[in-house]
């Protein structure tokens, strides 16, 4: 186990130094800069700015200052914000979406779950169509149609719930269901799916055979390998929602991470672009991480060399 985590650790930071790398070369090689805006500076300005930031430094220069930058980690200050750091938006941006993701990933499997395992007991019966038409309304909607939807019904016509800002337990729920509304369906049809292969294993015959319930034969047998699949896309799924929806934080005004990418991108903010991307990465690795341990603990079958 030790030595498959280290060879895991090692292609980690392999991909790490290749997305730096790829991100730093896109960034650079679109036209433009950070301090090239529809209000445009005088020359004087833009070359002391350029100057005070290294922007005139070769590009190989400025990608290995900022790479021993990113070993000590420190992300850089922001071009757009003077006083500003990456390391200090992230501190303040990450902890909000953290939170809204972390509410709406517990709503997610709370919903799921119980739906894909019910079409798959269910499966052909009336509880299966309704389970499976909502999954497939659920994955062909963006977020965002249905953020606008749930704000149109729910804050305009109805005034029950606020339609910005998370100032109060009320203001995490339409956002939440926005966010969640795919993955639920997602992980909803993966959950069925998945259960009936596992139900028409032999194993499974054979605890019915002896006179188990079909409770008991689901709970105790089937249920713990049919959410290998369902661990597996859950790492990224996590990771997604916890680093923030850009979409879906703009909408509602939330102050997550997502919010500051966008913001960086729009803007040309180079340095937060590059530490937002880091920082997502690193953590949708981690997870990735996390997803192979709880293999073992499903499945004593699974063993790491």
């Amino acid at each position: 186990m030790t030595r498959y985590f280290m060879k895991r650790v090692a292609m980690m930071a392999v991909a790490m130094f290749l997305i730096i790398l790829l991100t730093f070369a896109i960034m650079h090689a679109v036209p433009g800069g950070p301090f090239t805006g529809e209000k445009k500076l005088s020359a004087e300005i833009e070359a002391a700015m350029n100057e005070k930031y290294h922007l005139n430094d070769p590009l190989s220069l400025q990608f290995v200052d900022y790479l021993k930058g990113v070993v000590r980690g420190d992300f850089g200050p922001s071009y757009k914000y003077p006083g500003k750091t990456v390391n200090e938006f992230i501190a303040d941006g990450f902890p909000v979406s953290a939170k809204l993701g972390g509410i709406t990933i517990v709503f997610v499997l709370l919903a799921a779950l119980p739906m894909g395992i019910c079409a798959a007991v269910k499966n052909g019966k009336w509880q299966d169509m309704l389970v499976m038409a909502f999954a497939t309304v659920g994955v062909t909607i963006p977020s965002f149609v249905i953020a606008s939807l749930l704000i149109y019904f729910f804050a305009f016509k109805l005034g029950l719930l606020p339609t910005y800002g998370i100032e109060s337990w009320k203001g995490y729920i339409l956002p939440v269901i926005a966010l969640g509304g795919y993955d639920i369906s997602y992980i909803a049809r993966l959950m069925r799916s998945s259960l009936l292969e596992v139900m028409g294993q032999d194993y499974i015959r054979t605890a019915r055979a002896k006179g188990l319930s079909e409770f008991s034969v689901i709970t105790k047998h089937a249920l713990r390998n049919a959410l290998i699949p369902v661990i597996t896309v859950l790492g990224p799924i996590i990771a997604n929602l916890m680093t923030g929806s850009f979409v879906v934080e703009k909408i509602f005004a939330i102050p997550g991470l997502g919010v500051h990418f966008v913001n960086s991108v729009s803007q040309r903010d180079y340095t937060t672009i590059m530490g937002v991307t880091i920082f997502y990465a690193t953590f949708l690795m981690v997870m990735t991480m996390v997803v192979d341990v709880f293999y073992c603990l499903i499945d004593p079958r699974i063993k790491y060399d």
